[in-house]
């Protein structure tokens, strides 16, 4: 580490950041949780559908659940179990339950095909599988090409307050018909777990800094997902770091956060779940947010002073009819991340909430935070942050050359929360790290002369137009201020003149949007390598769940 950009770091650092993150004498998230617990015992840590677990009934369900993969089923550390949910109060109890035996928690998709599925819990070696009833089907396809053997399916409603648990599992199963067929036999029940646990008892595994705490999947963008190993000390650490830089203004245990991110995507399960918990806020979560006005009324009748979402998700709302009467008077901390936040949703959401979307950035690969903005900030400056405590960044060239300020390559990090690499992916390892010891983000970037990372698109989505560096992210950006879009991706295609040119999906806001308006508005704001040769309109463009936009899935 040069120390010229080690002084350049510190020198950006906002008044009030540490420098350098101490994660103190915690060994493992468990004793995270423990600490968590006792400073905070009756406070609400999670809410889903208006029941709440608070810390010390976390604590005990997740002692419940170890003592049952424990003793009843025999796992030990080491072994992985696989959790399956969207976002419901069983999530968390299971997998802390897991971490205090030791287990390495393997976090699925719970939309994932069969062949999705298989590949993960097969390459992971699952032994135990814990999923929804919604998603028995897809599971019972899978098991016969998987080395699970133990089997625990779960009710939307199981930990829910009766009457309303038993309602709304009647409801999904005989009225909406969301429980499919299938004729597994051999799975014990999320509440019979917790019944046998209850009678037994729990031993907490020694748990070290090094050792898994998650394999924690990629998206597979590129071909099949790989595992990125994230160790305890990962974790914690970023929850550290992470605390640093956005705790300012935030007042400990008294802070509601929106969780409709998945919490099985590493996003929401450090930015919500573990930094929430940090500071003894509430998780409330947000089990189908695809459901956007169902979504927006439960939002009219809630306080919350945090919200953690994608550009996606911020645009979703702003465009659903009740969202601008929601009370907005508690709102502290707007956290974007996951993809680039567009300029137009920025403004639309500060419009609309009063609020700063601060943007951040981060991967699967590094716990995710990289970046975060300053929270001092007054307004959206399209960039991606500085890089948070104890985080290193280079710009590097095809050639591994570092770059200077202003200049755009690969941007490189380096730091606790970094991953050690892939599950049994040697082969992808050997290129992952530089030979200075960075992890290759796989992203373009540039950094300014305050410090500041603008992230410039993928590498692997560049556009090449005659020569020239078209990334995607900027028409985006430009084309969906357009008053008449929704939504627009672009993506490369071969061109035998230029040797590619750049193709655009919109979506339209209204009918009578027509081509030659989005070409005019091209060539108005865009040089002309960049305007678009080809328009697709679409109904919708294709989303991960986490709602990124798959450009593989364009092409």
């Amino acid at each position: 580490m040069k120390d010229d950009m080690k002084r350049f770091w510190l020198d950006s650092y906002p008044p009030g950041v540490v420098h350098d993150i101490d994660i103190g004498e915690q060994q493992s998230i468990i004793e995270f949780l423990e600490s968590a617990c006792e400073k905070y015992p009756d406070n609400p840590a999670f809410s889903n559908f208006e029941s709440t677990l608070s810390f010390t009934q976390l604590s005990e369900k997740s002692r419940q659940f170890g003592a049952y993969l424990q003793n009843d089923l025999g796992l030990q550390k080491g072994d992985r179990l696989a959790i399956m949910l969207p976002n419901l109060l069983q999530y968390p109890v299971a997998l802390f339950g897991a971490l205090r035996i030791g287990l390495t928690v393997v976090n699925v998709d719970p939309m994932y095909t069969s062949r999705e599925l298989i590949h993960q819990l097969s390459n992971s070696g699952a032994k135990a599988l814990l999923y929804l009833e919604n998603f028995a089907d897809v599971v019972e396809t899978s098991l016969p090409d998987t080395p699970v053997e133990h089997l625990i399916s779960t009710r939307v409603g199981d930990l829910l307050d009766f009457p309303k648990s038993m309602l709304i599992n009647a409801v999904l199963k005989y009225v909406k018909h969301a429980i499919p067929k299938h004729t597994i036999t051999r799975d014990v029940t999320f509440s019979a777990a917790l019944q046998a646990g209850e009678k037994s008892t729990c031993v907490d595994a020694q748990v070290s800094l090094e050792d898994i705490a998650f394999l924690q999947y990629t998206g597979g963008t590129t071909g099949v997902s790989k595992g990125a190993i994230l160790t305890h000390e990962n974790i914690i650490s970023n929850v550290h770091q992470a605390a640093s830089w956005t705790s300012v203004g935030l007042v400990r245990g008294e802070e509601k956060a929106i969780t409709a991110l998945p919490l099985y995507h590493i996003f929401s399960m450090t930015a919500n779940m573990l930094f929430v918990m940090s500071i003894g806020g509430e998780n409330i979560l947000i089990t189908n947010p695809r459901d956007f006005d169902g979504f927006v009324k439960f939002l009219q009748k809630t306080k919350f002073s945090v919200f953690v979402g994608v550009n996606t998700l911020y645009r979703k709302l702003l465009n659903t009819e009740g969202f601008d009467k929601v009370d907005f008077s508690h709102l502290k901390l707007t956290l974007g991340g996951g993809m680039a936040i567009t300029n137009d949703v920025a403004k639309d959401w500060l419009a609309t909430t009063g609020s700063v979307v601060v943007e951040a950035y981060g991967l699967t690969e590094t716990s995710p935070a990289v970046c975060i903005n300053p929270l001092t900030n007054t307004e959206f400056n399209g960039k991606i942050g500085l890089p948070i405590s104890s985080t290193y960044l280079q710009i590097k060239d095809d050639a591994g050359k570092d770059l200077g300020i202003g200049e755009a390559g690969e941007l490189c990090v380096k730091g606790p929360q970094v991953t050690q690499g892939y599950w049994q992916r040697p082969d992808v390892n050997e290129y992952a790290f530089t030979e200075d010891g960075y992890f290759r983000t796989g992203d373009f970037a540039q950094i300014d002369a305050q410090g500041f990372v603008e992230l410039l698109d993928r590498k692997k989505d560049m556009i090449l137009v005659s020569g020239f560096n078209v990334f995607p992210n900027e028409i985006e950006n430009v084309v969906s201020e357009h008053p008449k879009i929704l939504e627009a991706a672009a993506i490369g295609i071969p061109n035998k003149d230029s040797g590619e040119v750049v193709k655009l999906f919109v979506v339209r806001a209204g009918e009578s949007l027509t081509e030659a308006e989005v070409l005019a508005y091209c060539k108005e704001n865009l040089t002309g390598y960049k305007c678009p040769k080809e328009i697709i309109f679409l109904e919708e463009l294709p989303k991960s769940n986490v709602g990124k936009i798959l450009r593989k899935d364009l092409r």
